[in-house]
C-alpha cells in the first residue's frame, strides 16, 4: 500500500494587516530602488556611502515583500531576520547621521530614522517584526 503524502500547504502571511504591509514595503521598495539607482547613475561621487545604503536598504525591503507574499513557516522566518536587519541598519545609519551628519552629505532612506520618508523606515519594521511573530506556525 503506498501512502501518498499531501503537500503542505504555506501559511499566508499576507491576510489582513499583512496586506498592509506588502503595500508599504512595495512602495519602499519602487521608493528606495528608484532614489537610489538616479543617485548612483547622475552623482555617486558626491555621497557613495549614503546612495549605496539606499539601495541596500531597496534590496532589503524587496526581499521582505517577497518572503511576505511567498508566504510558510521558512518565508517568514526569513522575513523575521530581515525586518530585524532592517530595525539595526535603520537605528544605526539614523544614530550615525545624527552623530556625524558630515558622513552623509545627502540622506539616506534611514537618515535621521527615517525622518525624509515620515518615519516609516523605522515603524515598517517595528510592525512587521510584530505581525510575523504573531502568525508563526507553532509545531506539536
Amino acid at each position: 500500500m503506498t501512502s501518498v503524502q499531501e503537500k503542505p500547504t504555506r501559511t499566508r502571511l499576507i491576510s489582513g494587516p499583512g496586506m498592509l504591509l506588502v503595500w508599504f514595503y512595495g512602495v519602499m521598495v519602487v521608493g528606495a530602488v528608484s532614489r537610489s539607482v538616479f543617485q548612483i547613475a547622475t552623482e555617486f561621487d558626491r555621497a557613495p556611502l549614503a546612495y549605496s545604503l539606499s539601495a541596500v536598504a531597496g534590496v532589503v525591503y524587496g526581499f521582505i515583500t517577497y518572503s511576505l507574499v511567498r508566504g510558510g513557516e521558512r518565508a517568514r522566518r526569513a522575513a523575521q531576520w530581515c525586518c530585524a536587519a532592517e530595525l539595526a541598519g535603520v537605528l544605526i545609519v539614523g544614530t550615525w547621521t545624527l552623530v556625524e551628519p558630515s558622513a552623509f552629505p545627502d540622506a539616506t532612506v534611514w537618515s535621521d530614522y527615517g525622518m525624509g520618508y515620515v518615519f516609516i523606515p523605522v515603524l515598517l519594521p517595528l510592525s512587521a517584526l510584530y505581525w510575523l511573530r504573531k502568525n508563526r506556525t507553532v509545531t506539536q
